[in-house]
């Protein structure tokens, strides 16, 4: 494996493995905030609604940090791919193109942080009304 084939290989899995967090944090996502709407709809005690909106708040902060881990192992081959494409017309160099246009709106990082901070802030509504029902 010469250093090319590395670099892309090291990128391509770390971005792949992004994409799989994200993916799994929506899935155990989807079935927290089912748990927490079937205890409210069943009318379990105040304690395990708090325990409920703690284990949201609590999922998605451990996945806004394998999320930072992931983008810090991605930015590590972002340099090296620049350099690689210099070598291609200017059409083909992609990183240098999309560093360009980058929006920070508009991107990966702005889209999984907005969901992971939408599921804390609902975590804690869910703290809020367990401890106000208590």
């Amino acid at each position: 494996m010469d250093g090319r084939e590395f670099v892309w290989a090291h990128f391509k899995l770390n971005a792949e493995q992004r994409l799989r967090g994200f993916n799994f944090f929506v899935v155990l996502a989807i079935f927290a905030d089912g748990g927490v709407l079937a205890a409210l709809q069943q009318g379990f005690s105040p304690g395990l609604l708090i325990l409920l909106g703690a284990f949201t708040v609590l999922l998605a902060q451990v996945f806004w940090l394998v999320d930072a881990r992931s983008r810090q192992l991605l930015e590590l081959t972002i340099a090296a791919l620049k350099e690689m494409e210099a070598d291609y017309p200017e059409s083909y160099r992609l990183f240098a193109a999309d560093a360009l246009g980058q929006s920070r709106v508009i991107s990966y990082t702005f889209a999984i942080r907005a969901l992971l901070l939408a599921q804390m802030g609902f975590g804690l509504g869910v703290v809020g009304y367990g401890l106000n029902q208590w």
